[in-house]
């Protein structure tokens, strides 16, 4: 028993540390240094808002909608690090696998955690963008809390396998590169819902695109958190009770393929890697 408890708290002094070396090393040698967590967002904000927003006016009418594409952007530009980094943290890592015997997982943690940190430091930007616009925040601004972990457990059960897997396969990088940008115009993140069920008149495809995790995760955000107008989610489009559960049981799925496939890799990622 006392061994245990020994190992678990020697576990959380190494994944604290791993945090913070990566979070200082991320942006070492920029002049800017760690600016660029809010920075790198709020520029992609500024193209995209110019070019879809303004010149193409997707969200004429939609109430703040400037605020839920940077805040889109944010939740979509966490999940796409988290994966990243947790993808590449065990090969990254292999040097400190092979000199020191600890839990493989927390090399893992430590690169979704880094990139957790960036997430508050950009959902305190939209907050700030979001009172200047005028947005009344409700009690129901407090669902951020549970969609922000849902949104982590799926980024982090993603991240533990494509780790995994990068391990043996290289190619997933590549791979995950084109998927991610596939996945990111599949995403209501740039354009508004409303756009494709006007376009195809029914709401059976964005029903479809909502049972994503993602796009569930980034809608309800937005409808909790901004504004319940021009903001369509599995919910209000009438969606059955078991179609509303799919995007929860697409995140039980992978977490529970992730931890099994990990689990049987993991002594041999000090060789292999």
């Amino acid at each position: 028993m006392q061994n245990k408890a020994q190992r678990l708290r020697y576990s959380r002094i190494l994944l604290r540390e791993l945090v913070k070396t990566d979070f200082k090393l991320r942006y070492q040698g920029s002049v800017l240094g760690h600016l660029w967590s809010i920075l790198r967002p709020l520029m992609m904000f500024g193209i995209m808002y110019l070019v879809f927003g303004y010149f193409l006016r997707w969200g004429e009418g939609i109430p703040h909608f400037a605020v839920m594409l940077l805040l889109g952007n944010v939740l979509w530009g966490f999940f796409a690090e988290a994966t990243g980094q947790g993808m590449r943290a065990i090969v990254d890592r292999r040097d400190l696998l092979r000199k020191i015997n600890f839990p493989k997982y927390i090399v893992v943690v430590s690169a979704t955690m880094s990139a957790l940190i960036n997430l508050a430091i950009n959902l305190g930007v939209v907050l700030v963008f979001a009172l200047f616009d005028g947005v009344a925040f409700s009690w129901s601004a407090l669902w951020l809390l549970p969609l922000v972990l849902q949104l982590y457990i799926f980024a982090l059960a993603v991240a533990f396998l494509l780790s995994a897997l990068y391990v043996k396969f290289r190619d997933i990088a590549q791979l995950w590169d084109v998927l991610m940008q596939g996945l990111f115009f599949l995403t209501p993140i740039i354009y508004p819902l409303s756009m494709i069920i006007e376009r195809t008149e029914t709401v059976r495809w964005a029903t479809v695109m909502l049972m994503s995790p993602m796009a569930q995760i980034i809608q309800d955000v937005r409808y909790s958190l901004i504004s319940r107008e021009g903001v369509d989610t599995l919910g209000t489009l009438g969606a059955s009770w078991y179609v509303v559960m799919v995007p929860y049981l697409i995140v039980a799925a992978v977490a529970a393929v992730a931890a099994v496939y990990f689990r049987r890799n993991s002594r041999r990622f000090a060789e292999v890697a």
